[in-house]
């Protein structure tokens, strides 16, 4: 296991890497942006995004399949950013399965460990407790080629876990052809190897319900950039960057443009109470503003209430454990999260939130 660190790394596919490695600031198509990125050892991370957004490429960098155009990869502080994968002690899972067909279960968990020149005994102790933590022990006889697309994908997951040395364990969407229920199982068992196994482990999806619930930290990116690092709760409560507020919770954060005033914020005839120096912060960075609101944090009450604001309710959604309301504030739609119990007819109805839920955005970033 190993303490991984980006420093200065960007990577463009287009661009000569000998001009970006003298110039990164030049104006490149870039895949990946600059960053400066650390994996603390032994710890368990999500890159979240979706589809294009640079997810892949970096973690083909960590591996070593990409070199990058510009900056440096460490493992432990050593520079590996020119090492073939061979030489970096990786392992990895990929979207498909990557597994022996002609051989059994047993023999596949066992080659990583072969190959590497592990006693007989030693092999067998290993790929026993790995198969029992993957509910792969009634299988190993078996050949991979007679199981499911399922059954394979956790034979290639118990490949990349096999190893108790590697530097770290890289997923790229390993549960794609995995059927929906099986998928839960499988990501707590995850959570569970990381919990008795202690290995580093790097998860790329874009559904953000698998990077909430396999990771400590979850990583999101667009369009090649990291936008914010954090637990799954600073995520949902405190997106740092509008792009997080609409991709974390479903639906994500209701985002309101709005003009400031000393001490509230103004959505057309509608003012929301804001802290003084936000405002004079949002001031001095100016630009578009805007207030975020979380659907889940919006009181709905159809009687009108000293201080709360006036929508007209346009559907209501009835979800189960709670109720959906789409509703109209002024000129710009909301999306409000309400109790499952709460009656709520198609008429103006009321909201308030409380101030510490509103938080506020310039030029898309939060403002604190």
């Amino acid at each position: 296991m190993a303490r991984i660190e980006f420093v200065d790394l960007a990577h463009s596919y287009v661009a000569p890497n000998n001009r970006l490695k003298d110039h990164p600031s030049l104006n490149f198509p870039w895949a990946l942006k600059p960053m400066n990125i650390t994996w603390n050892d032994g710890g368990a991370y999500a890159l979240l995004g979706p589809s294009g957004c640079g997810k892949t490429t970096l973690l083909n960098i960590v591996s070593g399949l990409i070199t990058p155009s510009h900056g440096k990869v460490l493992f432990d502080g050593r520079d590996v950013t020119t090492l073939p994968p061979q030489q970096r002690n990786i392992a990895q899972v990929f979207q498909f399965p990557v597994i022996y067909d002609t051989m059994s279960v047993f023999d596949n968990l066992a080659f990583p460990l072969r190959n590497r020149g592990w006693k007989e005994n030693d092999v067998r102790k290993r790929v026993q407790e790995v198969a029992e933590l993957l509910e792969l022990t009634d299988d190993l006889k078996f050949r991979a080629s007679g199981l499911t697309a399922d059954a394979k994908q956790k034979i290639s997951l118990g490949r990349g876990l096999v190893r108790p040395d590697v530097a770290a364990v890289l997923f790229d969407e390993p549960l794609t052809v995995i059927d929906p229920h099986l998928k839960w199982l499988l990501r707590r068992k995850l959570k569970q190897i990381h919990q008795q196994l202690k290995l580093s482990l790097i998860y790329v999806t874009h559904d953000q319900i698998e990077a909430l619930t396999f990771a400590d930290t979850v990583i999101v990116m667009t369009q090649g950039e990291i936008v914010q690092s954090g637990t799954a709760q600073a995520l949902f409560e405190t997106p740092e960057h509008t792009f997080v507020g609409h991709f974390i919770g479903n639906p994500g954060m209701n985002f309101l443009p709005c003009t400031l005033a000393h001490q509230s914020a103004s959505v057309g005839e509608h003012n929301f109470a804001i802290d003084a120096s936000l405002v004079a912060k949002a001031n001095r960075i100016g630009g578009d503003m805007k207030l975020g609101i979380r659907p889940e944090f919006i009181e709905c009450n159809m009687n009108e209430q000293p201080g709360m604001q006036r929508v007209v309710i346009q559907s209501v959604q009835p979800r189960g454990t709670h109720t959906m309301i789409a509703a109209q504030l002024g000129q710009h739609s909301l999306w409000i999260k309400a109790r499952h119990d709460i009656e709520v007819k198609l008429s103006t109805a009321w909201i308030s939130v409380a101030p510490e839920r509103l938080l506020l955005y310039a030029n898309e970033k939060r403002v604190q």
